[in-house]
């Protein structure tokens, strides 16, 4: 039994051992770093004298883990980060239950093994169940750490931010049973040798994306604008003069950020005609954004021009629900003025973009800036031709949805040979915020073998090529400027593509066997043992 300052030591240690892996995702990016993260939370777990306080520790460090790398949210949610981080935290306590049951104890050879495994599933189940959009969506995937090592890319784009996961999981795992378990050294330091040979054979065998051709791409940034009645206004000319600035440097596309146009072009043909305009005058197509009330007129969703693709399959839609409301758009622009591809975010982001159950958790937006009007989501995702590039289409995500490994996934399947997420993060300027979101777009190019862009209105913009690698500098929070980047395009499929999430179809596998196991073993312990059978009496017969 522990004593109750033990008890407040150990709670507090859990909390902030869950917060320790956050230095391994930018702004302090120390990759390396996450591959002993885990390690401190993992020893108070496996010491836990009883599987209740194992699931206490297991809650509070998951809560400290989802408090640390989303604490720039604290200026939108204020209090409400706390419970959030609350019912978050839950998600881990089967993977502590886990930890505890396969790492505590005597550290035997065949339970070190098990562990091996199953707790970097148990890990990865938790990561699942919190990748919700309600729940918040895949931020802070630990996968997602390891976004600027070339190695560990490409074995995202075997099995997508999943299997890097599950790679940097078990290296923590094995991590520990080197420390506590000298007699499971030999499946401890095979765990370790896997995890190198499986890294080296698929950056040394699995193909990299074929490169064929290239786009010229520029990026608009107007940096940070002062709020006011008119600051869409000021943000629309900052970002018109910087892009009159390109003329003569022949791009095939010019990308603005997030929430780039603060009104309906239907009912604002005046800005859709100096985007026109622009168009014409350097020589490309624009894509904006859209943050905007739609008008009536404005809410069927096809249209003519050069469409774009929805779906699998469909033709001519521009992926708009048809509902009134706030969207936030992706929309094609040409010299002739809006080519009607037009793709409106699916993925919304919770308080920030509309309130789940809001007669419940409306009161979110007295304390913090919670959205005081729900936006509408799209319906489904486009695929955009290219004005003047017939080889070429274009996969529009915004903002949050860059963070979905599906999207991208889909998007790659239905013939986009570039990926373009549109974002703003001006709420969290000075925090981590933007660096973050700005790595994610390595991830997904890595996993879906074509180049992104990451353009935002305030930074961190940036660009990157088939394989996760950067191409040219990164447009800090500082800048307001123009940027045009030679982009590499790819031809080919990426085994994530093709196969999707099946690290996480294989680590629910290997639970749900486990679970059966230990289920069979419950049942026949609990069983009476079978009373001795008297020997048959001989007779005179026989």
């Amino acid at each position: 039994m522990l004593s109750k300052p033990a008890r407040w030591w150990r709670a507090a240690a859990a909390v902030a051992a869950g917060g320790l892996p956050c230095l391994a995702f930018p702004a302090p990016a120390l990759w390396w770093f996450a591959y002993v993260a885990l390690v401190p939370w993992m020893l108070l777990l496996r010491s836990a004298p009883t599987g209740r306080r194992a699931a206490l520790e297991g809650w509070l460090g998951g809560a400290g883990f989802i408090l640390a790398v989303h604490h720039w949210l604290l200026p939108s949610l204020h209090v409400f980060l706390l419970p959030l981080a609350a019912l978050l935290g839950l998600l881990w306590i089967p993977w502590a239950l886990l930890v505890r049951e396969l790492l505590g104890g005597d550290g035997a050879r065949g339970r070190a093994g098990a562990a091996l495994v199953l707790v970097p599933a148990a890990w990865l189940l938790s990561e699942l169940a919190r990748s919700w959009q309600g729940l918040g969506g895949p931020w802070g995937l630990l996968g997602s750490s390891q976004w600027q090592v070339p190695p560990v890319l490409r074995l995202a784009s075997v099995g997508g931010v999943w299997l890097v996961s599950l790679l940097v999981a078990a290296v923590n795992c094995a991590v520990v049973l080197l420390i506590v378990a000298p007699q499971a050294r030999v499946p401890a330091v095979a765990g370790l040798t896997g995890c190198a040979v499986l890294t080296g054979v698929v950056w040394l065998w699995v193909p990299r994306p074929e490169v064929s051709g290239g786009l010229r791409v520029a990026v608009v940034q107007p940096g940070l604008v002062a709020d006011g009645p008119d600051s869409a206004d000021r943000r629309f000319a900052a970002g018109e003069r910087l892009t009159r600035g390109l003329a003569g440097q022949r791009p095939d596309l010019v990308v603005w950020g997030e929430s780039s146009v603060g009104a309906d072009l239907t009912a604002r043909p005046d800005l859709a005609r100096r985007l026109a305009a622009l168009s014409a005058e350097v020589g490309a197509p624009l894509l904006v954004n859209v943050d905007a009330r739609r008008p009536p007129a404005a809410e069927p969703g096809t249209t003519g021009g050069t469409g774009g693709t929805a779906g699998a399959g469909g033709t001519g839609t521009a992926g708009g629900s048809g509902a009134p409301g706030i969207y936030k758009s992706a929309v094609l622009v040409g010299p002739e003025g809006p080519t009607g591809a037009r793709y409106d975010k699916m993925r919304l982001v919770p308080f920030g973009e509309y309130i789940p159950a809001r007669a419940l958790f409306g009161w979110a937006t007295s304390v913090g800036k919670a959205a005081g009007e729900d936006r509408v989501p799209g319906a489904s995702p486009v695929v955009m031709d290219l004005p003047g590039r017939p080889d070429v289409r274009l996969g529009p995500l915004v903002c949050f949805e860059s963070a979905f490994p599906d999207m991208s996934r889909h998007l790659a399947r239905e013939g986009a040979g570039l990926l373009i997420a549109q974002s703003a993060t001006s709420s969290f300027q000075h925090s981590w915020a933007p660096a973050q979101h700005a790595s994610l777009a390595a991830l997904r190019a890595a996993e879906s073998g074509r180049p992104m862009v990451h353009a935002t209105l305030t930074g961190i913009s940036a660009v990157y090529g088939p394989s996760g690698e950067r191409l040219g500098s990164v447009l800090p929070t500082s800048a307001s400027t123009a940027a045009l980047y030679e982009v590499p395009l790819a031809r080919g499929t990426t085994l994530y593509v093709r196969f999707g999430d099946w690290p996480v179809g294989a680590a629910l596998a290997v639970l749900a066997v486990y679970c059966a196991a230990a289920g069979v073993r419950s049942f026949r312990a609990g069983r009476p043992a079978p009373e001795p059978t008297a020997p048959r009496a001989r007779t005179a017969r026989g």
